[in-house]
């Protein structure tokens, strides 16, 4: 296992570099594939000895090589974080390749759409129609009998956040309606406590905004799709242990 987990960090740091393009281009309708990086400062292009993960931003001691201005952290810090989660995911779920396979592609999506929302406010459409095209692919090639289950968590998981966006519009979008009903085609059952998770935690920071600020919280829009994300990955590599945990508790 051990070089499955070495591979499984390299290649997230090399994907998490792509997520960074991924989130920035597809909300403002740009080609992921056409067209290589540029500096967002000058418009230079980045040569490849400076588009390295990490490194390079390490060795250019975070400044751009043509202008000299500053490299946001928030690049490496992506790629470590999708590379931390692809590692966990490998160690988590390493006698299931099916469930690996599908934790790499549900990861990549939740940390893309994490910044979509805490960016621009947005969930883009084409980053879930991908993800749920790929998933039900995965899952149809690895494990087709759970194609029915995934079916009845999407539907209801979807169902049930779209009922709470109609009592509660001003909290949540129909964005995070598709995004749960993503994220139930890639979890199943465990898409139950991954809601909830991303419930009591939005819930949680919502009250401490509203302790802190008062009536002026209100007017703090919080995307809820970081949220649901977090639920996700936790649905993801502790789902099980928490519906089981759940069932010997009430059953």
């Amino acid at each position: 296992m051990a070089a499955a987990l070495v591979l499984a960090f390299v290649g997230g740091l090399l994907f998490g570099s792509f997520l960074t393009v991924v989130a920035y281009r597809v909300p403002r309708g740009e080609s992921v594939v056409g067209g290589r990086s540029h500096c967002p400062h000058c418009g230079a292009q980045i040569a490849a000895r400076d588009n390295v993960p990490v490194f390079s931003w390490l060795l250019l001691r975070g400044r751009s090589r043509c202008c000299g201005e500053p490299i946001s952290p928030r690049y490496p810090l992506i790629e470590l974080a999708l590379a931390a989660l692809w590692v966990a995911v490998v160690a988590v779920l390493w006698n299931d390749q099916t469930e690996v396979a599908l934790g790499l592609v549900l990861t990549f999506t939740l940390l893309a759409i994490t910044l979509t929302d805490l960016d621009l406010r947005v969930i883009p459409n084409k980053i879930l129609l991908v993800s749920a095209v790929a998933g039900v692919a995965i899952a149809a090639i690895g494990d087709p009998s759970s194609l029915p289950e995934r079916a009845i968590a999407a539907a209801a998981a979807g169902g049930i956040l779209f009922l709470v966006v109609l009592a509660y519009p001003r909290g949540m979008g129909l964005g995070d309606v598709k995004l749960t009903a993503v994220m139930g085609l890639y979890l199943g059952r465990n898409v139950a406590p991954a809601v909830l998770v991303a419930l009591v935690v939005g819930s949680v920071v919502g009250l401490a905004l509203k302790t802190r600020h008062g009536a002026a919280a209100r007017k703090q829009a919080i995307p809820f799709g970081p949220f649901l994300a977090l639920g996700g990955v936790i649905g993801l590599l502790a789902g099980d242990q928490l519906v089981d945990l759940y069932l010997s508790t009430f059953s």
